[in-house]
């Protein structure tokens, strides 16, 4: 598939007490206000609505083509052969051994084979099918968003892999898009299905951590040494790009107990790194390049609208164990999963972690009821432990229900632009930088982030 950038280089307004004009390198135009950059706001074309909330008609049975099946995409099939009211109808990647791949996983299941597509622009075809209603989408990053606006504007919905897009502008593709052709735009961050996670977004949800003011996530995972093997792509896309360059598996969890755009909204982003250490032998390694320009470390402090704080961490490039430092602090209670799993409360005891015994009930005891009756077979079918398989479940659930998903256009948007704000940020000194509101204005219309369900 063709390959899409979307840079420009665009001048900001220097403060007053600047001795010289700042510049910075944005997909959309930018200013600078009391000392932040703010980033421009899109106004709706007429017609277009908000969506926010937003359900379709049910579907009885969801006819879905994946396009990108590789490793991702694969095994995605393989998920789909046992879930209800799906029928996968159609394949596409730019690899034909692929497509005869998932079609004998789909035989073997005792399913119909797909209509193949193969070729880089294959993809057009298969959204344009008729006899299709969901588009889910497993390429390299930079076809993300180019499939998925071409799916919805042919009538489709949209199912992203992570990250859902790579740049601000990106983001405004995939919301306006949306809002204009009304069909979802869900991007699949499968760590929002994590049994610990969920168990603590209930835990929050029923105050037992009482306000919750400080979050943390991450995505640390030592893949410099993989990068030879598979996914090329990506050691490129980093070795180009500056900042938190996947930040939705960190960050996704932790927005939904913080009712991101749902009562508080992410307000502003301030960014800091280290020099490229491993990232450049990397580069030297596999690409005989002396440039990378991710640093090693990334963080990046958000603070939402109700003053409370968000620290996001990346690092693919120290030889550590994998994290996604999942933490939450309240004024009654704490969780953390990383390195290991703990729950504190203050009724019980402030200063340290309640007895496995009291946890493992605790997290039975908050668990919600659409995971206790799914728990079993996601765990049989797999997929990072099950919570693949249950973000799946979720998606064609509410598909067929016609109800909201748990995932919305909005959410892809805000745990997406991380990318393109922690890099301003960098690039200007680590300056903070306004969040866009992707809801333009309306992000504390909807009273809290809730699963919805059939009547």
């Amino acid at each position: 598939m063709k390959k899409y950038f979307f840079f420009a280089v665009l001048p900001l307004l220097c403060l007053a007490s600047c001795k010289s004009q700042k510049s910075v390198s944005a997909s959309v135009p930018a200013r600078v206000e009391d000392g932040i950059i703010v980033l421009e706001t899109p106004a709706r074309e007429p017609g277009q609505e908000s969506a926010l909330g937003m359900a379709c008609d049910p579907i009885d049975t969801v006819r879905v083509g994946f396009v990108g099946i590789g490793g991702r995409g694969t095994a995605a099939v393989q998920r789909f052969t046992f879930l209800d009211n799906v029928k996968v109808v159609a394949l596409c990647d730019l690899d034909s051994s692929r497509v005869d791949i998932c079609n004998s996983i789909l035989t073997s299941a005792g399913l119909p084979a797909a209509q193949g597509f193969v070729g880089e622009e294959a993809y057009r075809q298969l959204c344009e099918m008729e006899d299709l209603d969901l588009v889910y989408i497993a390429t390299d990053w930079l076809d993300h968003v180019p499939v998925a606006v071409y799916a919805m504007n042919h009538g489709k919905h949209a199912a992203i892999e992570v990250p859902g897009a790579m740049s601000i502008d990106e983001c405004w593709q995939i919301v306006n898009t949306s809002e204009k052709t009304r069909r979802h735009c869900m991007m699949l961050e499968n760590c929002c299905y994590d049994f610990f996670e969920m168990a603590a977004l209930n835990m929050a949800q029923q105050g037992l951590f009482g306000e919750v003011y400080h979050v943390e996530g991450a995505y640390i995972h030592y893949l410099a040494e993989d990068w030879g093997f598979s996914e090329t792509w990506r050691i490129d896309y980093n070795m180009a790009h500056r900042g938190d360059n996947y930040p939705t598996h960190g960050l996704g969890p932790i927005a939904q107990v913080l009712d991101i755009h749902r009562g508080d909204k992410f307000d502003y982003l301030v960014a800091m790194d280290t020099p490229s250490y491993n990232g450049k032998k990397a580069a030297k390694r596999y690409r005989d390049s002396e440039e990378c320009l991710d640093g090693d470390h990334t963080i990046s402090l958000i603070r939402t609208g109700k003053g409370k704080l968000v620290e996001v961490q990346h690092n693919v490039y120290a030889p550590r164990p994998y994290t996604r430092m999942y933490q939450l602090t309240g004024t009654e209670g704490f969780a953390n999963k990383y390195p290991s799993a703990g729950i504190a409360v203050k009724s019980i005891n402030g200063h340290d972690y309640v007895p496995q015994p009291v946890m493992d009930s605790l997290l039975n005891a908050y668990k919600f009821d659409f995971v206790k009756e799914i728990e079993e077979k996601a765990k049989t079918v797999g997929g990072h432990g099950g919570m693949d398989f249950i973000m799946d479940y979720r998606l064609i659930y509410c598909l067929h229900n016609g109800l909201p998903l748990d995932q919305d256009v909005y959410d892809a948007a805000e745990w997406s632009a991380v990318q393109e704000l922690s890099r301003i940020s960098l690039e200007n000194g680590s300056m903070p930088v306004r969040f866009p509101d992707f809801t333009r204005g309306d992000w504390n219309v909807v009273d809290g982030f809730h699963f919805a369900f059939k009547q």
